[in-house]
This record gives structure tokens, C-alpha cells and sequence, in this order.
């Protein structure tokens, strides 16, 4: 049933501060999710057996949201189409340079048969952000994300029913500047498309991954645009991900400066779980300094450990020579990675500077991942009401 009112979550979504300083050029009228239009297709696809392995972003509903926005006249109203190609003119600004930011949440269907979505409010305070950081045109976050349960509404028979599966949600913000020449877009593209995914790991197994860490590649840095989500991050790492696959490794460990700080695994944010120098037990990340991407499942696994009250939880600089030292003295635990795809992926083996370094993340269970992947499910599949999920 379609409902305008956003009471539910609207409190949520707060207003996210300019980050560039000068014009506000790509400021925009806002377009209203009251004025959302839907056109069913006519040709529905067929739906995926339950027997039948959900690949990663292979298949996708019936509809999609699309809205288009000019400098001249502001945004146009929303629409739920059939799913289908764009039509980009050749100069489209989005993929001459990169000015193209996109966005990753899940819905889940819970044992009651309901759909939820999986704190979409921090999705959507990414996106602005993202957005301002391109200036691309800004959006109001609560009219998205109304639009975007709508679409899910739609093609609510799409969330798969099977243990570990979801819907994967993708919005993409482009500029479609049908000219050549660097500067603000005078015309963009949102969309949204969904895609049914399965589990990350078959059954309850967890599986480690081994990592490369060469300090020669580099992922983000000071100044840059680390901590959005843009397309421009990850076409670079597909060629750093292929030398860790030459080296015998699945993932990058991603390092930066001279003292080798650790940042991120793969796409995923890296946290480690260790007895600290100090004496105290600890689960540390790096901090949202401009180089890391402020993940939601990050945030997530922060504030699920804090209410623990278990053991400190930080968000500091670590260094390579710090896991070093910690390894070589027994002290840590268990590193992983977290991200929407995953939740949480362990760690087993790291190839540092010709040394294949042995992390004893299996070996302890591994407790912590076992019990955030419990936890963060019971939430995501509604074992438990939780206020991180938004009903559709």
C-alpha cells in the first residue's frame, strides 16, 4: 500500500552539511515522492527457481526508479519503469569523468513474510555527500528513500525467501552533460535497480580470504575522494586485484604513508580484535579521517560492540608494524572485513613484503564474526524488532 507519510524514519535523515566551500551551483529543486509515477511492465520477467543460485548482480526486477534533472528546470518527477536501457548522449559527462557516484543497501524478508530495509537513512546521508562531492544536483534524502521503498513495493516478489538471500538495492547518481569539457553537469541521470542476491557464504560457514598488502598500490588519500562512494574508486583496483590473484591471494589489504597504515579489504572496511600493547582487550578500525569509506555495516558493527561493553572499542590509526608485533606476541585475535555484501569476512592470511604472515582468525572460533554474523541477522530478518530497520 502506498504511504506518503514518513514518520517512520524521517527523524533519521538529518541535513547533511556543504562540504566544498564557494557556489552553491548544484543545488537543486527537489523532486517529491507524492508525484511518483508507475508504469508496469507489460512484459514481467520470470523470477529465479529457489533452487537456483542467485549470482551477484546478475539478475534484475521488473522496474527501476528513474528521475532527470536540468540546471534550467530543476528535477523532474519521479518514475517506476519497465527495466530497461539507457539512452546516454556519447559526451555524457559521466563517463568521460567519472562524474558518477553509486550507493549499496539490502531489503531483507524476515520469517513474518515483511521486507525491510537495512538502515537506509546512512545510504542516503552517504549518497548527498557523495553528490555534494561531485557537484551533482542535491536531493532530499527522505523523498529518495520513499521512492526508493516504493520501487521495492513494486517488485516486492523479487526478495527471495531462502536462508541468507536478499534484495540488493543499487542507486546511481551520473552527470549527462552532453558536451565535452570538464565542470559541473548541467544535466544528470538518478536511477535505481535491484537485483535479487544470494548468501555471501553457502550455508553458515564463514570463509577466510588471504590478502596482498603492497604498499606500491594505494586505494585513497589525504584530500582525495576516499571517503565517498564514486565509481572513480574502484575501476583503478581492478588491476591491483588481479596482482593479488597472481600472488596466490583473494583480496588487497589496502595500506597508506610511510608507515604502512591499514585502511580497507577490498571494498570492505577492516577491523582487528586483539589484546592491545596496553594490556586491554580491544576491536579496532581505522577512523573516518577522508580516507576511508564510512561504511554501514562499519557502523553497525561499532555500535553492536559498544552496547556489548565487552572489551574497548576504537577507531585509530594502525600499522602494519603494529600487526607485526601484535602476531609475533600472540596478541591478536581475529581481523575481518565488513561490508553490505559480506557483513563480516575473516581474515587468514596477509603476503606483506615477501612474508606470508599467518593470522589466527579461525583459530579462535572465530567467536567475534560468529556472533556479529547471529546478531546481525537476527536484526536483518526480523528474529527481533529492531530499530536499524525500515518496514516496506
Amino acid at each position: 500500500m502506498w504511504r506518503p507519510a514518513l514518520e517512520i524514519w524521517a527523524r533519521k535523515l538529518l541535513p547533511v552539511p556543504w562540504l566544498l566551500g564557494g557556489s552553491r551551483r548544484c543545488v537543486s529543486s527537489n523532486f517529491k515522492a507524492a508525484d511518483l509515477q508507475l508504469e508496469r511492465t507489460q512484459k514481467p520477467q520470470k523470477k529465479p527457481s529457489p533452487s537456483e543460485p542467485l549470482l551477484f548482480g546478475r539478475t534484475f526486477t521488473d522496474h527501476m526508479l528513474m528521475v532527470e534533472w536540468t540546471q534550467s528546470g530543476g528535477w523532474s518527477q519521479p518514475r517506476i519503469k519497465p527495466f530497461q536501457n539507457l539512452s546516454l548522449h556519447p559526451a555524457c559527462s559521466g563517463l568521460h569523468y567519472s562524474l558518477q557516484l553509486f550507493e549499496g543497501m539490502k531489503a531483507f524478508r524476515g520469517q513474518d513474510q515483511r521486507i525491510r530495509l537495512f538502515r537506509p537513512w546512512l545510504n542516503m546521508d552517504r549518497m548527498l555527500r557523495s553528490a555534494q562531492r561531485l557537484c551533482l544536483p542535491s536531493f532530499d534524502k527522505r523523498e529518495l528513500l520513499e521512492c526508493i521503498r516504493r520501487l521495492i513495493e513494486v517488485d516486492q516478489a523479487w526478495v527471495p525467501e531462502a536462508k541468507g538471500t536478499s534484495l540488493y538495492v543499487r542507486p546511481v547518481l551520473i552527470g549527462n552533460e552532453p558536451s565535452l569539457g570538464v565542470g559541473n553537469s548541467t544535466n544528470a541521470l538518478l536511477y535505481v535497480i535491484l537485483c535479487p542476491v544470494g548468501s555471501y557464504f553457502p550455508g553458515d560457514a564463514v570463509t577466510p580470504v588471504s590478502l596482498l598488502a603492497d604498499p606500491a598500490f594505494v586505494r585513497a588519500w589525504m584530500g582525495g575522494v576516499g571517503d565517498c562512494k564514486l565509481g572513480g574508486n574502484y575501476g583503478p583496483t581492478v588491476f591491483v586485484q588481479q596482482e593479488a590473484r597472481n600472488r596466490g591471494c583473494e583480496q588487497v589489504l589496502w595500506l597508506y604513508g610511510p608507515d604502512h597504515q591499514l585502511t580497507e579489504v577490498g571494498t570492505m572496511n577492516i577491523f582487528v580484535y586483539w589484546t592491545h600493547e596496553d594490556g586491554v582487550l580491544e576491536l579496532v578500525t581505522p577512523p573516518l579521517d577522508g580516507v576511508i569509506l564510512p561504511g554501514v555495516l562499519r557502523q553497525s558493527v561499532l555500535d553492536l560492540t559498544q552496547t556489548w561493553g565487552e572489551f574497548r572499542v576504537s577507531q585509530r590509526k594502525v600499522t602494519m608494524k603494529e600487526l607485526l608485533r601484535a602476531l609475533e606476541e600472540g596478541r591478536v585475535r581475529e581481523v575481518f572485513g565488513s561490508g553490505t555484501a559480506c557483513q563480516v569476512c575473516p581474515v587468514h592470511q596477509i603476503l606483506y613484503q615477501g612474508q606470508q604472515l599467518l593470522i589466527p582468525t579461525m583459530e579462535n572460533g572465530p567467536e567475534l564474526i560468529l556472533r556479529l554474523q547471529m546478531e546481525l541477522k537476527a536484526i536483518q530478518y526480523g528474529t527481533s524488532a529492531h530499530k536499524w530497520m525500515l518496514p516496506v
